[in-house]
């Protein structure tokens, strides 16, 4: 059974790393260096894609149109929930998240969601990987993001 944990709990301090640092990654738009955090046969639900299986398809379908047209991307790790498997071999955190996004001519729009993603790992100590992720919008929030205009428009 998956048991709340407290934010000292050294589980939840590596999860919340984990979030920390792939939130960084899509701010940056490190494409490949978040496509090792997660397991190939990966399950996830997206802001523009629907179900996708599998880290190739999460890449296509759903990084790869969603991270270039947007900025500002992070996780608002302070309020974290992670609930874990007694033997701590799996996670689930439970997280908001905002963004800003762009407009067809252009405008900026706040781009608040949130966030479920279930991480496993094969021991207490090794290293997490991310086995489905759920991404959503915000309500009223616009589906599309059309990135920044080129520099001079």
């Amino acid at each position: 059974m998956m048991q709340p944990l407290s934010p000292l709990d050294p589980t939840h301090v590596t999860v919340r790393d984990w979030i920390a640092a792939w939130g960084g990654e899509v701010a940056d738009v490190a494409l490949e260096a978040a496509r090792k955090r997660i397991a190939p046969d990966v399950v996830s639900f997206g802001t523009h894609a629907d179900v996708v299986h599998g880290i190739d398809a999460l890449f296509e379908q759903q990084w790869s149109k969603v991270w270039p047209a947007i900025e500002g991307f992070r996780f608002l790790v302070d309020d974290l929930v992670v609930l874990a498997s007694d033997d701590h071999t799996q996670a689930v955190a439970v997280v908001g998240w905002d963004s800003t996004g762009f407009a067809a001519d252009g405008s900026r729009f706040t781009r608040p969601g949130r966030a479920t993603v279930v991480l496993a790992r094969a021991d207490a100590t090794g290293p997490w990987f991310g086995t489905h992720t759920h991404f959503s919008l915000g309500r009223d929030v616009p589906a599309a993001t059309h990135g920044r205009a080129p520099e001079g428009e």
